[in-house]
């Protein structure tokens, strides 16, 4: 796929820890056939040889429908099984340097909370912005709430397309709509359904009208 047709309208985030599924590759799958255009693999507590391995197996799921597999923070992991890309924090390689290992192919998002890091971002290659927390969120503790007026300056300032994130849930997603955002990354309100492929199907269908 190449990275300028990717949707990033559904794009779903990974944890073990809040998955109803069996296994992440079995979590994984639901969501996509329910619609996910995107999926990042975030797995804070797994080694590096169980990364590899769950990223490999995940990345037989996602190849199989077309769906591009970006690795959180992990460079390595990601050159290693041939995922589409990786998605970056604040605290993670720098963009350009990062653009550099893995080449003008690769996708590479990055975590932006302002619009300083949002104009700096797409000036270093950044393909898509995360921006966040919308809401509280459980998954990511320290994450302050971010505000809609905020959102509004980065969606001003970049091209690029931009992904909210935090807390991000089927019953509050609408509050950003009409905003310009492209997508909406989803954790918990997804992969922890006991339903995640239904969840993904009606999160997709709110989000037709986004």
């Amino acid at each position: 796929m190449n990275k300028k047709d990717v949707d990033y309208r559904l794009y779903i985030c990974t944890d073990s820890g809040l998955m109803t599924s069996a296994t992440v590759e079995e979590s994984v799958e639901a969501a996509v056939k329910g619609g996910a255009g995107v999926v990042q693999l975030r797995e804070k507590n797994a080694s590096t040889r169980e990364l590899f391995e769950l990223a490999g197996r995940v990345k037989a799921v996602t190849d199989r429908y077309n769906v591009p597999l970006l690795i959180n923070d992990r460079i390595d992991i990601a050159l290693a099984v041939g995922a589409a890309g990786v998605h970056l924090g604040q605290s993670d390689m720098p963009c350009d340097v990062a653009r550099r290992i893995l080449g003008e192919d690769s996708i590479i998002g990055i975590t932006a909370a302002t619009p300083e890091l949002a104009v700096k971002a797409q000036a270093e290659g950044a393909d898509y912005l995360g921006v966040g927390a919308m809401f509280v969120t459980s998954t990511k503790s320290d994450a302050k709430p971010n505000t809609r007026e905020n959102l509004e300056k980065i969606r001003s300032l970049v091209d690029i397309p931009i992904v909210i994130i935090g807390g991000v849930k089927r019953s509050n997603v609408m509050t950003f709509a009409g905003m310009g955002i492209d997508g909406a990354a989803v954790i918990s309100d997804i992969i922890g359904d006991p339903d995640p492929e239904s969840a993904a199907r009606e999160m997709r269908k709110i989000l037709a009208d986004f």
